[in-house]
């Protein structure tokens, strides 16, 4: 699936969400957009600003001595990207890769990561004033890692913070920049 295909299932939700579109043009709220994916059953989002191009898994190069959550790196057009298995950094169980399975590849502090995910979704459209701030109650992923918790319809799609899912720990960040850096 790439970012056309994920824009026309955008254009799809655009003409289903009209009563969203009109709430948000009369309290004149802006709008997020989110690429959005699937993690044990629950929806997560991230800025479709920071999102280069959704894969099919390729062969992935494991690396020793990386962090838990490095799946390993890919090789993208020559250009050598680390994978995080978002899986493992959340602290989920291994999951299978099936057909569905893609790695979204994003940019974040001039730096193109993959994250290895279950499912994309779609691109969604959520009114700001529809975000609330990370709530306790999330089991199994940190505060940290959740900008916030977006309300559309009878669906919650938990924000990610792209940045601290990848440079948390410091001894962690030192691992995964090193391997940027090649």
């Amino acid at each position: 699936m790439d970012i056309r295909e994920l824009l026309k299932k955008d254009k799809e939700q655009k003409e289903n969400d009209q009563s969203i579109e009109v709430e948000e043009v009369i309290s004149g709220s802006s709008i997020i957009q989110l690429v959005s994916f699937v993690l044990d059953d629950v929806e997560y989002g991230v800025d479709i600003l920071a999102v280069h191009e959704i894969l099919r898994i390729p062969d992935i190069t494991r690396l020793p001595n990386t962090p838990h959550f490095i799946k390993g790196v890919i090789n993208l057009r020559g250009n050598v990207i680390p994978v995080v298995d978002v899986r493992k950094r959340f602290g989920y169980t291994q999951g299978k890769i099936t057909d569905l399975t893609r790695i979204i590849v994003i940019e974040t502090n001039d730096k193109q990561i993959g994250l290895l995910v279950d499912n994309v979704h779609q691109v969604v459209r959520i009114p700001v004033s529809h975000v609330d701030p990370p709530s306790e109650l999330i089991e199994g992923v940190s505060d940290e890692f959740i900008t916030g918790i977006g309300r559309l319809k009878d669906r919650l799609i938990v924000i990610l913070n792209i940045s601290n899912i990848i440079f948390e720990e410091e001894d962690e960040t030192a691992l995964v920049q090193s391997e940027l850096m090649r």
